[in-house]
């Protein structure tokens, strides 16, 4: 299957599953019958009775007359609403590649302020690399919604875009966010790959051939032990070693414990808050935690949207 019809499939599915208010019962129902058979999402779902003819038609008919913005938009929303109940697999399958999703405008070169703030942070943790060492950098923040996943796929794309090799690992085991900035499947990712012992799957970027991304994969009922692990750790050596930077997206801290456990191996810590949200005693606390690992802290990052 070719690229374009890959990627008109993967819009498809997630308009029927939008539109058609399919449930993770009849979703499960439809990946068996399509790993049982050569059939598509579509014809699947045709001949179990879950969408008409008719469905089908009206659903192509949209996509045709939407712009990109809005099957962007709606892939994001079926894959938020099917990875609260664990299911996104059925929405976008498990491919080689992903590419951006539209909230990462630095991906597409543009020069805006905040583009610019980007990348001149970039240069200040240029600046702070150990010698002979990968940049790992480890973004911490003290509450959800504090711009942390956002920035860490920026930072990725960042050192990415000078043709270093990076990889972004999503090790928000919590409420993770980056298959969805970067529509991609979450079957498998970083948890299942530490409770099974295997080596996890990673995405390539397109447009960028030196960067790499790793999903968290299926929620798993104990992450902080998983990321406090022998297996995590030999994990971080591996991308050390074979990457130029490692940038790791966490829960927030006042929270979950997880992210302290992450900064404690990586030892390098961004710390992000946001304006006129992040309290002064969320922060202060955070700090305190933070304290405990010994991590440096390279820097604090300030956002305003």
């Amino acid at each position: 299957m070719n690229k374009e019809v890959q990627h008109n499939d993967t819009e498809l599915r997630a308009a029927l599953v939008s539109q058609c208010r399919l449930s993770p019962a009849a979703l499960e129902t439809i990946a068996e019958s399509m790993r049982n058979s050569t059939m598509s999402f579509a014809e699947s779902a045709l001949e179990l009775g879950f969408v008409t003819q008719e469905d089908v038609e009206a659903t192509r008919a949209w996509l045709k007359n939407s712009n990109s913005d809005d099957k962007a938009g709606l892939v994001e929303s079926a894959i938020r609403r099917l990875s609260e109940n664990q299911k996104s697999q059925f929405v976008v399958p498990l491919g080689d590649s992903v590419r951006p999703g539209p909230q990462l405008l630095l991906a597409r070169d543009s020069y805006n302020s905040r583009d610019e703030a980007i990348r001149a942070l970039r240069t200040e943790l240029l600046l702070r690399n150990e010698a002979g060492r990968a940049n790992v950098i480890c973004l911490v923040s003290p509450s959800s919604g504090e711009g942390r996943s956002q920035l860490s796929a920026e930072l990725a794309i960042a050192f990415a875009q000078l043709g270093r090799r990076t990889i972004l690992v999503d090790a928000d085991l919590r409420r993770p966010q980056q298959h969805i900035l970067f529509p991609a499947g979450n079957e498998r990712g970083l948890g299942d790959a530490l409770m099974r012992g295997e080596r996890p799957h990673q995405y390539r970027v397109d447009g960028f051939p030196q960067m790499s991304l790793l999903t968290a994969g299926i929620v798993p009922t104990n992450p902080l032990e998983l990321l406090s692990s022998g297996r995590f750790e030999r994990l971080l050596t591996d991308w050390r070693n074979n990457n130029e930077f490692v940038v790791i997206d966490t829960p927030p801290v006042t929270q979950y414990a997880d992210a302290l456990a992450v900064a404690t191996l990586t030892g390098r810590v961004l710390v992000v808050t946001r304006a006129e949200k992040t309290s002064y005693k969320d922060t202060k606390e955070m700090l305190r935690r933070l304290a405990t690992t010994r991590a440096q802290i390279l820097g604090a990052v300030i956002s305003y949207f």
